[in-house]
């Protein structure tokens, strides 16, 4: 990932506690819920492990695309589409930090590609003295758009309907349901970041 440190970190508390949460979630929770807050769970850990900031080994990527590869191949399997598209963008983020960038370059524009090349060597701030942003720009659009629909769904979601009565199972059951699509917002508003900073 591309961006200040302090973002990295942002984003792995904020998955790690998410994953924390389902996961405990998954061991006590409604036996309905169980099995998809246990891959909410692991989704959001693996999500901690790929934006943590320091400096990966270089097979980390190879084993997030493995990793996150079969775990969109299984929800596709089980037809939970979202996990899917999660764990898919993840594999795709991880092979981006891999794959270099291809940049267009016109015959025109190499005397003034050179001369910015320099100036960025010598401490100048022209556009060569930043990295190229990895991925597909046109599938890091659509995947942007799934995942602010779906932060934007699911938030409203949250928001309790008005004149609504008490559901069964009590305060306690909707609680821990109300707080565990919160998670599945921040986990949701934590690809965004991720994708962004691409």
């Amino acid at each position: 990932m591309h961006g200040p440190a302090w973002v990295g970190w942002l984003l792995v508390l904020l998955c790690a506690a998410a994953g924390a949460y389902c996961l405990w979630r998954a061991r006590t929770g409604p036996a309905a819920q169980r099995g998809e807050a246990r891959g909410e769970g692991l989704m959001a850990l693996g999500m901690a492990a790929m934006a943590w900031p320091v400096a990966p080994p270089s097979w980390s990527p190879w084993l997030f695309t493995a990793v996150f590869g079969a775990a969109g191949l299984w929800a596709l399997a089980r037809r939970h589409l979202h996990h899917a598209v999660g764990a898919l963008a993840m594999a795709y983020m991880a092979l981006s930090m891999v794959i270099p960038p291809q940049q267009p370059v016109h015959t025109g524009q190499m005397s003034q590609m050179s001369h910015l090349g320099q100036m960025s060597q010598a401490g100048g701030t022209g556009p060569m003295a930043h990295t190229v942003p990895g991925g597909v720009p046109l599938l890091t659009g659509l995947l942007l758009l799934y995942f602010t629909g779906y932060v934007l769904a699911a938030g409203v979601r949250l928001v309790p309907a008005a004149g609504a009565g008490a559901p069964a199972g009590g305060p306690t059951a909707v609680a821990g349901a109300g707080v565990l699509r919160a998670c599945r917002v921040a986990m949701g508003i934590g690809m965004l970041a991720m994708l962004l900073a691409l």
